[in-house]
């Protein structure tokens, strides 16, 4: 399983390199899911995808739905993810449970927590390193919960 992080929750403020994301994602997933298909990849992504554009969102859907069959391995996109938005959505699905009386205050515990995260869609939800190379010396809010025991190696030179 590799998960690449695409772009974070608050989003960068130059709008020229948003658009300049989104359109390398889109193209990358159109010139590359047949490969994916064909190679056994499982594509899923993670994150608050209604800031994607429509068009965008519908082609990820589509990935994710023609293969969601592949087992050989998983590729997991992270767009305006955040570790702590990932927590609070699992929080409040878990308190609308309680509320439409479908599980019970007890219930909760550290394994029904993990699998209301966004990482629930895979079977290795807790990497085993966390490889951050752009120099910066913390996590920034990136799998909070998932990285608990996870061995991080921080590169403080940046790859050119």
């Amino acid at each position: 399983m590799l998960i690449i992080f695409l772009i974070n929750f608050y989003w960068l403020k130059v709008q020229v390199e948003v658009e300049f994301l989104m359109k390398l994602f889109e193209k990358s997933i159109k010139s590359e899911l047949e490969g994916f298909i064909s190679e056994g990849i499982r594509i899923s992504m993670i994150g608050d995808s209604s800031r994607l554009p429509r068009t965008l969102q519908e082609l990820v859907r589509d990935a994710e739905d023609r293969t969601k069959n592949n087992s050989n391995f998983q590729l997991i996109v992270a767009v305006s993810y955040s570790g702590k938005y990932d927590v609070v959505q699992a929080c409040k699905s878990i308190a609308q449970k309680v509320k439409d009386d479908v599980i019970r205050l007890d219930d909760i515990d550290e394994s029904l927590i993990e699998q209301e995260l966004e990482t629930s869609c895979t079977d290795y939800p807790f990497p085993d390193l966390l490889i951050r190379t752009s120099g910066e010396l913390r996590v920034s809010n990136f799998l909070l919960w998932q990285l608990a025991y996870t061995r991080v190696f921080l590169r403080t030179d940046t790859l050119a």
